[in-house]
């Protein structure tokens, strides 16, 4: 650490930019490359035959694309713009999270004397490299929610798994909670199940037998979420049953599901045992995923019946289970209270405008994801008090449920009494 801090400024901020044209190169490589509509547009692949032969500079990040400007008869005028803007976005937007992170310490909801310490810019240079990761995830599912209103399982999926890994091999990868010892501690605590409260010994390592049982049944109804399966109750239960279950033997992804599950478990109970640091962050990247997909499953579960058509996809779901891996539960539900502010401003202009009713949600997940992470100071110091409540917190969300429940049938209601 001491080498990289020993790097002026200047220069550290250079090769953060450059890393950051290449971490925009992959977003851009997976948005055409796992689209469910794969197009030519990659300067790495050569998918059309009547293309003109790549050269060696079209694999430059933002160089390449202008040299691709070639290509304008098969992908239309200006299909280079949008992706070598990303690069030069992204770029840029991380240098300036480098800095604003490592430099201000700007996520730190409290002051910290010698900010400059070795080993707490050590913990800061893990928090940006795993949103580093998240955002590049991020970027690529956004734009391609954008594009073909759903977000593949390659992205999110694998990005869950990411951010499980990074909380079990960096604990302290994730927020910043607490600084329990005032500010001439080493250490501040990261955000965890309980934050702001202390960590119950309950939720301990070995032998507490509560916190494995708990873990795992996330880790589980994780996988048991992602499973190929389907359910149309119009001819009963009985019957919907036996077509899911059908569906679910026939997939051929149901295999590498069960032993992704299989050595998940295993994995998470090696972790347990461990104890201590990397159980608390394994524990809280596990209930992240819970309770940020199952908030938005419960929401679209709702939704529906009370519209009775499908109000969210799917994508959506294994989105913000992908932003608790990385963040914990408290910013998942954060990100989406937030996310419906902008979602409803271009609702609204997208309907007058174009007079169309659908809307991704998922690039409004993200942009408030990214607002949380990078006003966390000022997120965490306003909303600390409210989850100092607790079990309440669940509780009011619960409450919220039912009252939209209630809402929708209400406009549901209201509109078929005008169609009529």
């Amino acid at each position: 650490m001491e080498t990289i801090l020993s790097i002026p400024m200047p220069v550290r901020l250079a090769v953060v930019f450059a890393l950051g044209v290449c971490v925009g190169a992959a977003a851009n490589w997976a948005i055409y490359g796992l689209a469910w509509n794969r197009r030519a547009i990659s300067p790495w692949s050569q998918r059309d035959p009547s293309a003109p032969r790549r050269r060696l500079g079209d694999r430059l990040p933002i160089i390449g694309w202008l040299g691709l400007r070639r290509e304008t008869a098969l992908h239309g005028p200006g299909f280079w713009v949008r992706p070598m803007l990303i690069e030069i976005l992204t770029g840029a937007g991380l240098a300036w999270l480098y800095w604003w992170e490592t430099a201000k310490g700007g996520l730190l909801p409290f002051a910290v004397i010698a900010l400059d310490d070795p080993l707490r810019q050590g913990v800061l240079h893990i928090q940006f490299v795993s949103h580093v990761v998240l955002i590049g995830l991020m970027l690529a599912a956004s734009m391609i929610d954008v594009d073909e209103t759903a977000i593949p399982d390659e992205i999110t999926v694998a990005g869950t798994l990411v951010g499980l890994l990074l909380a079990a091999a960096a604990p302290r990868s994730l927020l910043p909670g607490a600084m329990p010892d005032g500010p001439l501690a080493l250490y501040w605590d990261f955000l965890h199940i309980a934050s702001p409260g202390s960590w119950p010994a309950a939720l301990g390592g070995a032998p507490n037998m509560y916190s494995l049982v708990l873990g795992l049944g996330c880790w589980l109804a994780w996988c048991f979420a992602i499973l190929p399966r389907s359910w149309y109750s119009r001819h009963g239960w009985r019957r919907a049953a036996r077509l899911c279950y059908a569906r679910v033997i026939r997939e051929p992804s149901t295999l590498r599901i069960a032993r992704m599950a299989i050595i998940g478990s295993a994995v998470i109970v090696l972790v347990w045992f461990r104890g201590e640091i990397a159980w608390r962050s394994s524990l809280t990247a596990l209930v992240g995923i819970a309770g940020g997909g199952g908030l938005v499953w419960a929401i679209r579960v709702v939704a529906t019946a009370a519209l009775r058509r499908e109000a969210m996809g799917f994508g959506d779901v294994t989105l913000m289970a992908m932003i608790g891996a990385f963040l914990g539960w408290q910013p998942c539900l954060i990100s989406f209270f937030l996310a419906p502010f902008a979602g409803v401003v271009l609702g609204v202009l997208r309907l007058v405008l174009f007079r169309d009713k659908e809307i991704f949600f998922g690039p409004f997940l993200c942009l408030a994801t990214l607002v949380v992470i990078v006003w966390w100071d000022a997120v965490w110091s306003y909303t600390e008090s409210a989850f100092a409540m607790g079990w309440l917190v669940p509780l009011a969300v619960l409450c919220c449920l039912a009252l939209m429940a209630v809402m929708l049938c209400t406009w549901r209601l209201i509109l078929s009494a005008f169609r009529r």
